[in-house]
C-alpha cells in the first residue's frame, strides 16, 4: 500500500490549469465525476477531489519544480479522508476509560485501515493509471 502516486510532467501546472485540463480530457463516464475543493473544513488548500469509498477520497494536485522538496514538475494523487472519515478518525483518537468502548474504537480503526489499504488504494491506482493515460496522450508526461 502506497497511498500516494506521483506522475512527473514536462510542464508545470497550477491547480486551476490542471482542473481545466481534466475538464477537457477526463471522461466522466469512464472515470467518474470530480470537483475542486477542500477535503475537509480543516484543509489548508484546495485539491481536485475524486470519490473513492465512504471514508476516503482521492485528491489530485500539482507541484511545480523548485524548492527543497520539489525538484521536478509533478501531478500527485493521494488518498485522503472524506469529511465523514475525518470525523470518525477524530472520534477514534479520544481515549475512554471504558474498556468496551476502547475495544470498539480499535475495531473501527482496524476496519478503516483495511478500507484505506484495500478498496481506497485500488481506486487510487485506477485513477493514477487513467491520469497517466490522459497526461501521456496530451504529451505532458516526462520521459
Amino acid at each position: 500500500m502506497i497511498g500516494r502516486q506521483v506522475l512527473l510532467t514536462n510542464r508545470e501546472f497550477t491547480l486551476e490549469e490542471l482542473y481545466e485540463f481534466m475538464k477537457e480530457h477526463w471522461d466522466v463516464n469512464e472515470a467518474g465525476r470530480f470537483r475542486k475543493g477542500r477535503p475537509t473544513r480543516a484543509s489548508i488548500e484546495e485539491y481536485i477531489l475524486l470519490p473513492a469509498t465512504e471514508r476516503f477520497m482521492t485528491i489530485v494536485y500539482p507541484r511545480k519544480a523548485g524548492g527543497l522538496f520539489s525538484k521536478e514538475n509533478k501531478v500527485i494523487l493521494s488518498t485522503a479522508d472524506t469529511p465523514a472519515g475525518a470525523w470518525e478518525g477524530l472520534g477514534q483518537t479520544i481515549p475512554t476509560g471504558n474498556i468496551f468502548i476502547g475495544a470498539a474504537q480499535m475495531k473501527s480503526l482496524s476496519s478503516s485501515e483495511k478500507e484505506r489499504k484495500g478498496p481506497a488504494e485500488d481506486v487510487l491506482q485506477r485513477y493514477t493509471a487513467y491520469m497517466k493515460k490522459i497526461l501521456g496522450e496530451a504529451g505532458y508526461l516526462k520521459r
